[in-house]
């Protein structure tokens, strides 16, 4: 991962850091604890607002960071660690932004449709 692309992600990441000290909003820690949760709700087909595809990101992006095949090798010094450091940060931006998500919904009730979502 470039440099433009590691900030980017350090960017997102320190943007969705500030949205869990916003008044009202679900903080860090809530939607931390909020992870396993969510996984179970998507999985069971009850939290409309993460989808599969999402989820398995989630799951590739994290064997990716521990599988030893890299797309830049962490023999390179720097620039090894960086790509995996990039990839780490925006799968925890997309999990506390996402986390956030499913939290706000469990207090609204949890509503089992989601507006804009044709029914059936």
């Amino acid at each position: 991962m470039d440099r433009k692309r590691s900030a980017a992600a350090a960017g997102q990441a320190w943007q969705i850091y500030n949205e869990t000290l916003q008044p009202g909003a679900p903080g860090l820690w809530e939607r931390v604890r909020a992870v396993p949760r969510m996984v179970k709700a998507v999985l069971r087909g009850r939290y409309k607002g993460m989808s599969f595809g999402t989820l398995g990101m989630l799951v590739l992006g994290l064997v990716y960071i521990v599988s030893p095949i890299d797309a830049i090798p962490d023999v390179f010094p720097v620039v090894g660690i960086v790509d995996d450091t990039g990839m780490a940060l925006w799968l925890l931006a997309l999990l506390v932004k996402s986390a956030g998500d499913f939290v706000t919904w469990e207090r609204g009730g949890r509503p089992s449709v989601i507006v804009g979502e044709p029914l059936d």
